[in-house]
């Protein structure tokens, strides 16, 4: 039998080195898991995530084909794939209207197709909703005047449609989130989201069958976060399903304009960021430094003679400006997340 040589290690210290083999094998693997969970979960709760779906995503499973008639004094825009299973109304915010929400066509020539609410929509159509638009009579949403309005244009539609059979459910943003919150008392929906809006609970008895309410906010406006904490816990009171899902602020790209706004091309959307980064509009990271409404951002461009011809994008150009800042604008991020919550509660009734 040989002799065990003295500088041999023993097999306790085999068994330690396996042991520490072992633990770092875990470990590589827990923090691999931790980054693909980090770099995939839902970007609304993600600091660093930036908008993934482009303007066209869609195509060519949904084309904008919307109808429009004028009546009450408004207009009322929709559109209905095959086979709806629901129908979803949504109401703008102030100095919006229903025409924002749709691609400009021979149907709508006066459409608009702001980045957001186009992506919002065309998410809807894909996920089978029908969906129907109604701008307000005056800049913001009257709680008395337009709820009358609405809930008569509604009526007519769903009639018209032939959809009373099919679950109704509602999004309202800012002035159309309080909007929305009034409605509620008096349409049955299947449930609502209100969009960085508190809604109007403080100044009305909520009832126990109140539709189930989804907030979907912006944390930097820290104001509403307090108002929309203090409804949450006013609405779980009654016993009434409460949801929240929180937007943050995204660094902007150098494509990011080209991939949201509808003919905007790679190279103009490029010389915008270079500006913005030159003129400190946006940080070394990308983000904005200030809320893009306070930022005189037209006039850098306007020297370097970059939208002379392109105007019409001003407003969309804006619109993915306010969204990056995350504070207060109509945001398609959480589309996802919003459908998932009204399909959850389709069959509430």
């Amino acid at each position: 039998m040989f002799a065990r040589h003295p500088n041999r290690p023993s097999s306790a210290w085999h068994k330690t080195q396996r042991r520490q083999v072992a633990i770092f094998g875990i470990a590589l693997i827990l923090v691999t898991t931790f980054i693909i969970l980090l770099r995939t979960r839902p970007y609304s709760n993600h600091p660093f995530a930036f908008p993934k779906l482009k303007w066209n995503s869609f195509r060519p499973f949904i084309q904008f084909s919307p109808s429009m008639e004028f009546m009450n004094g408004t207009d009322a825009i929709w559109q209905i794939p095959n086979s709806p299973k629901a129908i979803l109304f949504i109401a703008h915010g102030c100095s919006g209207k229903a025409a924002n929400f749709w691609d400009r066509s021979p149907g709508c020539p006066n459409c608009v197709g702001l980045p957001e609410e186009r992506l919002l929509v065309l998410h809807a159509l894909a996920r089978k909703f029908a969906v129907l638009t109604i701008s307000s009579t005056n800049v913001c949403w009257d709680l008395k005047r337009d709820r009358k309005i609405v809930k008569g244009i509604l009526k007519w539609w769903i009639e018209k449609n032939k959809l009373e059979g099919l679950p109704l459910t509602a999004l309202g943003a800012s002035s159309g989130g309080y909007f929305i919150s009034a409605l509620a008392t008096d349409v049955k929906f299947r449930s609502v989201v209100l969009m960085i809006s508190e809604g109007v609970f403080e100044a009305m008895e909520i009832p126990r069958n109140y539709p189930p309410t989804l907030f979907v906010h912006m944390p930097k406006d820290r104001a509403r976060v307090g108002r929309i904490a203090e409804n949450m816990e006013a609405l779980r009171a009654k016993g009434i399903d409460v949801g929240e899902l929180k937007c943050m602020e995204f660094p902007l790209t150098p494509r990011l304009l080209s991939d949201r706004i509808p003919g905007l091309d790679q190279t103009t959307s490029i010389a915008i960021f270079e500006i913005f980064k030159e003129k400190g509009i946006v940080n070394d990271d990308g983000y904005m430094r200030n809320d893009g409404r306070k930022i005189d951002w037209k006039e850098s461009l306007k020297e370097r003679d970059v939208l002379s011809d392109k105007y019409e994008w001003s407003s969309h150009i804006q619109e993915e400006l306010n969204l990056a800042f995350g504070y207060h604008e109509m945001t398609s991020l959480q589309s996802e997340q919003i459908l998932n919550w009204f399909e959850s509660h389709l069959s509430r009734f």
